[in-house]
């Protein structure tokens, strides 16, 4: 579960701050401190939903203001996307969720 935690906000961040001919965010860059696999599994063992939704909430925000906002086509996609994410009330219902989301960012990089 904290893998496909760790590359969505990955995925999403990479959207957001990294430019053409600048260096690539890696998972042990600064951008991801709060977003590493460690720190999820932190909030996965304690069940801390809310919390993982907030973190991954802060980090989708940012990719769609990458993608420019709610109103483009990838915007909405997003968008769309998210909400199981925002919606799941257990892990177990946040895990596929996670799973298109991630690789919804991937194939948008």
């Amino acid at each position: 579960m904290e893998l496909p935690l760790e590359t969505v906000a990955l995925y999403a961040l990479k959207l957001a701050y990294e430019r053409e001919g600048s260096s690539p965010i890696l998972r042990d860059d600064p951008a991801m401190s709060d977003y590493q696999r460690d720190v999820f599994a932190f909030d996965v063992r304690k069940g801390d939903i809310a919390a993982i939704q907030g973190k991954i909430e802060h980090c989708l925000a940012l990719a769609l203001a990458a993608l420019g906002g709610e109103q483009s086509p990838m915007g909405r996609e997003l968008q769309k996307l998210s909400g199981d994410v925002r919606n799941a009330h257990t892990l177990e219902q946040m895990h596929p969720a996670l799973l298109t989301l991630k690789d919804y960012l991937k194939d948008v990089q």
